[in-house]
């Protein structure tokens, strides 16, 4: 049994009931993100990947603070960093237009980078291997605000969300005297907001040309 978060006080697959339940954030943005790219005409192979990852995430956690073992916490870990990477890719080659080069140095600084910090769990509670993806969320955030038609700011904001969240990631362990249920859960759900936002910027700058109407 893995035992790393607040509520989890001992075995059983009932033992995180807030954790497990608060990832159908997951799966509600997945669901929005999805009719919202089928309402705007924008659904193709890529974008069904991207919901299909956000729907993947959630299930894969909710697995993880269920069952608590080392395979459920590969179906935890393994999503969100396919995630990042598929997000990515087709943000930078359908909003910023990147060549190949470029997209595959990208995500292997990205995956690099993640993997090299899980050699510091005790670091800010595991949380550094999320370092990667803040700065990737910036970088598209700030491209994003300077050069998108529709929502500017919407990645900007996101990226306030995730330093919100990784805050409640991070202090989970801390604050277990005092919240005995912890702060994890908030990063679910604040997470679950988080890849909404990101995909939502996407969905509707695409180019007018892949798309029927515009919001």
């Amino acid at each position: 049994m893995i035992d790393i978060y607040c509520e989890r006080t001992g075995p059983g697959l009932l033992a995180e009931p807030v954790n497990a339940v608060t990832n159908l954030a997951f799966l509600l943005a997945a669901l929005a993100c999805w009719r919202l790219a089928s309402r705007q005409g924008v659904m193709s192979a890529d974008i069904r990947l991207l919901t299909g990852l956000m729907a993947a995430i959630g299930i894969g956690s909710g697995l993880f603070h269920t069952f608590a073992t080392g395979w459920s916490q590969l179906l935890d870990i393994l999503p969100i960093l396919l995630f990042q990477v598929a997000y990515l890719w087709i943000y930078g080659r359908r909003i910023i237009g990147m060549g190949t080069g470029w997209l595959v140095t990208s995500v292997v600084l990205l995956v690099g980078s993640s993997v090299y910090g899980r050699q510091f769990p005790d670091l800010l509670n595991g949380s550094l291997i999320y370092a990667p993806a803040l700065v990737m969320l910036i970088s598209l955030g700030t491209y994003h605000y300077r050069h998108a038609n529709i929502q500017p700011a919407l990645l900007l904001q996101a990226t306030g969300v995730f330093l919100l969240s990784l805050t409640m990631r991070t202090m989970d362990q801390a604050v277990c005297p005092w919240l005995p249920m912890g702060t994890h859960y908030f990063w679910h759900l604040l997470n679950g907001l988080l890849v909404y936002l990101i995909v939502r910027g996407l969905l509707v700058n695409l180019p007018v040309t892949s798309r029927k109407k515009k919001i």
